[in-house]
């Protein structure tokens, strides 16, 4: 009974900053490769931040030192805090874990900049 829940998208204004937060049952992060992927309209989803489980991270040139990919290992939460936020981040933001030979996704957050 695995389930990713993403939360904290919205709409916001250029500049602004969000929190999005993967809140997951039946998994355990730590033991899992964890991302956030987004997907806009029209186009491929695409992996914007990844951690491992040692805690390495690696984002995609487009978010580099705006966002940042973070795990509680205590409240086992995935989140990412994105600042600095520009209309081409409007998207819809998912969770994702490998873990156990399996892929699981949540349902996706939507994340609007305005411009």
């Amino acid at each position: 009974q695995v389930q990713l829940v993403e939360s904290g998208g919205g709409w916001v204004q250029a500049g602004a900053s969000l929190r999005l937060s993967c809140d997951a049952s039946g998994i355990i992060f730590s033991k899992a490769a964890t991302g956030w992927y987004r997907q806009a309209p029209g186009k491929q989803r695409e992996l914007v931040a990844k951690i491992s489980r040692a805690s390495n991270t690696l984002y995609t040139d487009s978010v580099k030192g705006r966002f940042t990919i973070s795990r509680d290992n205590v409240k086992n939460t995935v989140y990412l805090q994105m600042n600095s936020l520009k209309h081409e981040d409007t998207a819809v933001y998912y969770c994702n874990a490998f873990a156990v030979g399996v892929d699981y996704w949540g349902q996706g957050t939507q994340v609007t900049v305005s411009s």
